[in-house]
């Protein structure tokens, strides 16, 4: 079983609700990291946070993350190592991203996408495998080697 964790700040917090409730009876273990209720005072990198720790320690297999535009929780998971976060706004990219980039978090906008195009592209993310072919290879090695030499310049 897929364990995926969700995480959403004030402006994604309707979204992630309404998307727990679809992914629900679905083969995934979901663990929810906040927000908790509408707080208009939560700041995205707070909510990220837990969510991308996660990830990075390998807690779970795949994450979520929804603000109002996507950007914002993007940027920040992408500050975590090993954390390869995108901001999605259809499905091509969704599985794309998986198969050719080994992309493990997807942001998305609550206030630039629907509901129902949010549900599509969870399930296309969440279906989709890395494709483990020696040009993916190649360039994820060459990514995580950006990373690790430019941890803490």
């Amino acid at each position: 079983m897929l364990k995926i964790g969700i995480a959403a700040d004030h402006a994604g917090y309707s979204q992630k609700e309404l998307l727990k409730k679809k992914l629900e009876g679905e083969q995934y273990q979901l663990i929810d990291y906040g927000a908790y209720g509408v707080d208009p005072d939560d700041d995205y990198p707070d909510v990220v946070s837990p969510l991308a720790k996660a990830l990075s320690k390998g807690e779970i297999q795949k994450g979520i993350a929804i603000c109002g535009s996507g950007v914002g929780v993007s940027i920040a998971a992408n500050k975590f190592n090993g954390v390869r976060a995108a901001l999605i706004t259809e499905t091509y990219s969704a599985h794309q991203g998986v198969e050719h980039d080994d992309m493990n978090m997807l942001c998305l906008g609550a206030r630039v996408i629907g509901s129902e195009l949010i549900f599509e592209i969870t399930k296309t993310f969440l279906k989709a495998q890395f494709e483990d072919e020696e040009r993916f290879r190649r360039r994820l090695n060459k990514t995580l080697a950006l990373e690790n030499k430019h941890k803490k310049l």
